[in-house]
């Protein structure tokens, strides 16, 4: 365990100014959020009100265990895009992971607020990572329908490839087969394909009078063969309870609908679970909410990175594998809310190795990917969640690292970390850079949960660089068609594109493409991977650990 130093008067400075900075972030992490929670906004929300049903939020506070945790998946998908259409505030509509009648379930409610809850490609691409996770950790799923289908300037975006519309009902069929409970409640429309999703579902409710579920609505009913006749005869909660026979309960309002859910999910049998090693959970016992201060704002300053595990990890206990080998990645196991982890973290410190060569802090050295590697196949033979902590610039470059098999030592921490079969989980903290977003389980590797905290960055490499290769490439190319350029014109080129690089580094831009699953506030963290884990303890691997080739 790494001792505590004692703080200067420059460190407390430095350490106070990186708390304000941080609670600065986390505000404005909020405020964002409170604006994305009002949907549609308030004129929409008392028109879904005046027909007497609740929000999506509403819906779901209603749902849920009183006074239960809950965290959400995607909350910021969709943000500053489709400004065009109006904005898609929350992709239009809202995931969580939360617990009904004592059981952990993935709950998803459209947001009629928003254009009429109808589909924006981010709406797709929400929903299938909310079936996703459903899928990867056998979780039962709660659809809270309402929406009027595929947003029609857009379908181009949304309608016919692999991962767009259709892909929802293929996995609630896969899903069905899993033996996944899925349980879908028609609260307002259900248009169109959409209609499907609610029969391919185990169970399905539909409340009286503002449900409705049909292929084609009444005028386009009128339009296409002449039949006059109206939406509730059509497709209401008495036509398809007592006539067709497509739904399976009627409801007079959403709480009676919700109540009725609350009934079923109370009577699922129990689950086999996966086997992953739980104590009594225990706080750090260094004071969590110095990780405002301990972590700097300025990315380019070396820091602690044990300082940072010993406030996520029970009793502040971290078992460190290989402590002097490899020493620009800390891994060791540790218990995270009492649940056993192994820990992959890039260490920040400028480090000496046995050498007595320096080495960078966030950098990926030959012998930090080898450490890594061996310490993710161990966890594996242990049964061991792994959970990655993220502050990476990249591997070390050069004719030296060349030399000592850089890339092949690279190719191993990457095969060893993909055909993982024990759960992942990343927590992006600053850097993500270039193969280090990789190699450390970024979003391309399945980890089960990816967040961010307020000072992620996600790119290729940070935005002054970017704007220095970006600009020796213009200039190459005005030199070659003869062209001139005055060092304001030039100094101009490079802020222009560095400020659209940098935009494009924040967690703000990750999370609305949903490459992040949230902006996490830094003392959350322990129960983001909490929750992690225990609904993937309710799937078991169904497969050994195999790397395949890796070149030693």
């Amino acid at each position: 365990m790494a001792i505590a130093k004692t703080q200067t008067k420059k460190q407390d400075v430095e350490f106070n100014r990186n708390e304000d900075e941080m609670r600065l972030k986390i505000s404005a992490v909020n405020q964002r959020l409170e604006k994305i929670h009002l949907g549609g906004g308030a004129a929409k929300i008392k028109k879904h009100q005046d027909k007497g049903k609740l929000t999506a939020r509403d819906r779901i506070n209603v749902l849920v265990d009183k006074n239960s945790k809950l965290i959400e998946i995607g909350a910021f998908a969709g943000y500053e895009m489709y400004e065009e259409h109006g904005g898609c505030p929350g992709g239009g509509v809202v995931v969580v992971i939360g617990y009904v009648s004592g059981r952990q379930c993935v709950i998803v409610a459209n947001d009629a607020t928003v254009k009429a809850g109808a589909w924006f490609p981010i709406t797709g691409k929400k929903n299938l990572r909310a079936q996703e996770i459903a899928i990867e950790n056998k979780l039962p799923i709660i659809y809270l329908v309402d929406s009027a289908g595929v947003y029609l300037p857009m379908q181009d975006e949304i309608f016919p490839d692999k991962e767009h519309f259709g892909r929802i009902f293929r996995n609630n069929a896969v899903m069905s087969s899993m033996g996944i409970v899925q349980i879908a409640a028609v609260m307002g429309s259900c248009v169109a394909g959409g209609a499907y999703l609610p029969i391919m579902s185990d169970e399905a409710l539909i409340v009286n009078k503002t449900g409705s579920i049909f292929l084609a609505g009444s005028y386009l009913v009128k339009a296409a063969i002449g039949e006059s006749i109206d939406n509730e005869t059509l497709g209401g909660a008495t036509t398809h309870c007592e006539i067709s026979g497509v739904t399976d309960y009627k409801s007079e309002d959403d709480k009676d609908c919700l109540n009725t859910i609350r009934d079923l999910m109370n009577k699922l049998g129990k689950v086999e679970d996966a086997g992953f090693s739980r104590e009594e959970p225990k706080e750090p016992k260094s004071k969590v909410e110095d990780i405002y201060g301990v972590f700097p704002m300025d990315r380019s300053k070396p820091y602690d990175s044990m300082e940072i595990i010993k406030r996520l990890v029970d009793e502040s206990k971290f078992t460190e594998y290989k402590k002097g080998y490899g020493q620009t990645i800390i891994c060791g196991t540790a218990r995270i809310d009492g649940w056993a982890v192994g820990i992959v973290a890039n260490n920040r410190e400028i480090v000496k190795n046995k050498k007595g060569e320096m080495q960078f802090g966030g950098v990926i050295y030959s012998d930090s990917a080898d450490k890594a590697s061996r310490f993710i196949m161990n966890c594996n033979q242990k049964n061991i969640p792994l959970v990655f902590l993220q502050d990476v610039t990249g591997f070390m470059v050069g004719s030296k690292s060349e030399h000592g098999g850089i890339i092949k030592d690279g190719a191993k921490l990457v095969n060893a970390m993909s055909n993982s079969v024990v759960p992942k989980f990343t927590v992006i903290l600053g850097n993500s850079y270039g193969a280090g977003n990789y190699a450390m389980c970024g979003k391309a590797y399945d980890p089960r949960l990816i967040v961010g905290w307020p000072t992620a960055q996600v790119a290729v490499m940070g935005g002054a660089q970017a704007a220095k290769v970006l600009l020796q490439i213009e200039l190459a190319s005005r030199k070659s068609k003869g062209e001139e350029i005055t060092d304001q014109e030039e100094k101009d080129l490079y802020e222009k594109v560095k400020a659209k690089y940098d935009k494009q580094t924040t967690p703000e831009y990750a999370a609305a493409r949903l490459w992040l699953d949230a902006i996490i506030d830094p003392l959350d963290t322990r129960q983001w991977i909490s929750m992690g884990i225990e609904a993937a303890n309710q799937a078991p691997a169904n497969k050994p650990y195999n790397v395949g080739v890796i070149q030693t």
